[in-house]
């Protein structure tokens, strides 16, 4: 594939999912990207996803999706960040964001930081642990939004971003056909750490054959601080949900 290509398969998959286009320094830096993200994965597993016009639409607009939700210029926090996703669409698309990408896969933040020094994304920050580590427990109540894709179920995902997120700031689950059914079963630990659904945004992910797929965005409000016993240890996490 060449770029002229890319440009027209990624702005056909924007328009069918009512995003605005991009300029054309933003969609060669997807490009950049996607061909780093090509090679790398050809001997390093980061995404099952191999086809471009699918990680064009399962990756970059699925992310993208979540932009309407992110205040300007918000702190921003993406737990379990995978090799990017949202972390590099939002940061491509949206300059004006300071994010901070977790993860606890060590290839896939190397991956990461090599990525945002390839694409000279001054806006990203790339740090490897986990949510429960002690050095990353420093930063507890220092992002106005923290948000996270393909993780975990709700009721586990909670306790592991609440506690970031600061007093006044938010929450954002990135979910699939099942999101209503997570933030049901969620709801007393939602409480608990501080937080409040604010907004349930159900959505389709339009692919390029005709297809679509359910998505689900869930908003939650942190309007108290969390107890400082949260975030459990993630074995404790999984053994009794909240």
């Amino acid at each position: 594939m060449e770029l002229c290509e890319f440009q027209s398969i990624f702005c056909e998959a924007l328009e069918k999912n009512g995003l605005e286009p991009l300029s054309p320094a933003k969609t060669e830096a997807f490009w950049a990207f996607t061909l780093h993200l090509m090679r790398v994965n050809e001997h390093i597993n980061l995404t099952a996803i191999r086809n471009i016009p699918d990680v064009i639409t399962k990756h970059y607009v699925d992310s993208l999706l979540a932009s309407a939700y992110i205040p300007q210029g918000a702190r921003v926090l993406d737990l379990g960040c995978g090799p990017g996703f949202p972390t590099i669409p939002l940061a491509i698309a949206r300059p004006d964001l300071k994010i901070c990408a977790l993860d606890s896969t060590d290839k896939k933040i190397k991956f990461l930081f090599d990525a945002t020094n390839l694409l000279a994304l001054p806006n990203v920050e790339a740090v490897s642990g986990r949510a429960e580590d002690a050095v990353i427990r420093k930063r507890l109540g220092e992002f106005d939004l923290v948000i996270s894709r393909a993780v975990a179920r709700m009721n586990i995902l909670s306790e592991l971003c609440l506690p970031y997120v600061k007093q006044g700031g938010a929450f954002l689950a990135m979910k699939g056909a099942k999101g209503a059914e997570e933030e049901q079963e969620a709801a007393h630990g939602i409480a608990l750490l501080g937080g409040r659904v604010i907004a349930s945004h159900e959505k389709e992910l339009f692919l390029l054959d005709g297809s679509s797929e359910p998505r689900v965005l869930i908003e939650v409000k942190k309007e108290k601080k969390t107890p400082p016993e949260y975030p459990r240890a993630y074995a404790a996490i999984l053994k009794k949900p909240l």
